[in-house]
Formats: structure tokens, sequence, C-alpha cells
């Protein structure tokens, strides 16, 4: 959506031709007729378009008798997002949108008036060069709805995002704590190993579940909960959920499961 803003900045009237309701579509269709690597494109996302509206009049959506079992020719399921931005989305999968945008802006007086974003001598080529960083990655699985059920677990994800304090105390932990819970061996009592399973459940609760996505976190932050008392460390985390961001802050003996005399 960002790229389409910044390729519909100033667009010459006459760029878009006919189709003015689509004015991307119109773009990368003058365009393809004199660069080859948009004119691909342009086949490949009518393709696309032929294959969703086909589907789209099928009952059920569900695909021919004769194309039941085919690998090779099975209609891909574009959501209303991926249509909406069918031109650029293609281009990026296909790892030529840099490309693109760097032949319009190499010839941006044909398509844009002189106040441009993509006609700045600075912008223009600015933007060209952000996108070989995602033109170069492979979109082979993209998130889907349940993605944050598939995403990797609340240990994994602690792992990659720890980052350990370098001013850390003489008894601050060097490591990251664990997840695990450590069970005192001196008294196997039910009451302990419900407490263990609790506090075990509660700080995997913090990292990831089905509402809220990691997005950061750092080992040994020091909390000062009063003027009197000393600072704690304990683990920061940065969450995400539908509607707004959470920060959350777990002291180092909850994270291990031994709080043992503390208040």
């Amino acid at each position: 959506g960002v790229v389409e803003a910044c390729l519909l900045h100033m667009l010459k009237r006459r760029a878009a031709g006919f189709l003015r309701t689509d004015k991307v579509a119109a773009l990368f269709t003058k365009v393809g007729k004199t660069c080859a690597i948009a004119g691909d494109v342009c086949k490949k996302v009518q393709e696309l378009q032929q294959q969703a509206e086909s589907r789209k009049n099928q009952p059920n959506g569900q695909e021919p008798l004769k194309r039941q079992g085919s690998t090779t020719s099975k209609t891909p399921v574009l959501t209303p997002q991926a249509i909406k931005h069918i031109w650029v989305r293609t281009a990026l999968i296909e790892k030529v949108l840099d490309k693109i945008v760097q032949y319009i802006v190499d010839n941006c007086s044909k398509y844009y008036e002189k106040e441009a974003l993509l006609a700045d001598p600075v912008c223009g080529p600015i933007l060209a060069s952000l996108l070989v960083g995602p033109c170069a990655l492979e979109y082979t699985k993209l998130k889907t709805a349940d993605h944050y059920w598939t995403d990797p677990s609340a240990d994994e994800l602690v792992q990659r995002h720890r980052i350990h304090g370098t001013h850390g105390r003489q008894d601050s932990p060097s490591k990251r704590p664990a997840l695990g819970i450590r069970k005192r061996h001196s008294s196997g009592s039910t009451s302990e190993d419900r407490f263990a399973a609790s506090a075990r459940e509660y700080v995997e609760s913090l990292h990831q579940n089905s509402r809220t996505h990691l997005l950061y976190g750092k080992n040994n932050v020091l909390v000062q909960p009063k003027d009197d008392l000393e600072a704690i460390p304990g683990y920061l985390s940065l969450h995400q959920s539908a509607d707004s961001l959470t920060l959350k802050w777990t002291p180092n003996q909850l994270m291990n499961g031994t709080l043992g005399d503390s208040e």
C-alpha cells in the first residue's frame, strides 16, 4: 500500500490512460510496453486475475474435476487484500519490483509531474534502492489467519530476542532465566508442583499466545519499586495485540519459578 501511494503521487493524467479506476494497473500496463520486465508482470497479473475470477464463478470455490489431483495447475487463493494490491504484490514476489521502480524513476518525465516523489532526484532513487531488500526475500510461506498458533514457542522466541545487559550486577544471572521451573526436591508436595505449573503457565503466557505477539524482549532490566528499595532485575517484553501495545516486566525470580522469601 505504501509503494502504491508513492507510485500514484502526482501521476500524470495521460499516464493513467482509460483505466482511471485502477491507476496502478494503468501505470504498469503503460510501462510494460517499453519495459520487458514490467510486461512479464502484466501477463502474470492477468493470469492471476483470470484464475481468481474463474474460482469465484465456481460453486463453493471448488476446482473442476479434471484439475483435481494436479499440483502444477492449482489455482492460488487470493485474499481481497492481495487482489487489491495485486500489481505491486506480484512484482514483489517475482523479485522485480525494484527494477520496475528504477525504470520508472529513470523515465519519470513520461509518467509524472515535476513535483512528484518519483521525479525527485533524491527521493526517487532512494525508493528504488529501499525495495532491493524486500525483493531479495523468498515469499514462499506467508502468514495465515492462524499464524499466532503456528509461530515458534515462547521459549524459542525469548531466545531469539534475548539481549543480555552489559551492566549487570554480580548477583544478577549472567544468562537468560529459563522458562522451566526448578522444582524443589526436598519436598515433593502437590502444592509446590501446583505452584510450579501455574508459575510456568503464567511466565509462558507473558511471551506468546493466541491474543498477543512478542515484538521485543530484554533481560536484566532493573526496576525500582520504591525509593527506599533496591532495584530488582527482571525481564522486559513488548507485546502487540489487535488494538494496543503492552509493556510487561517480570522479576527474574518469577521467571525462575523460585520466589524464595521475597515479598
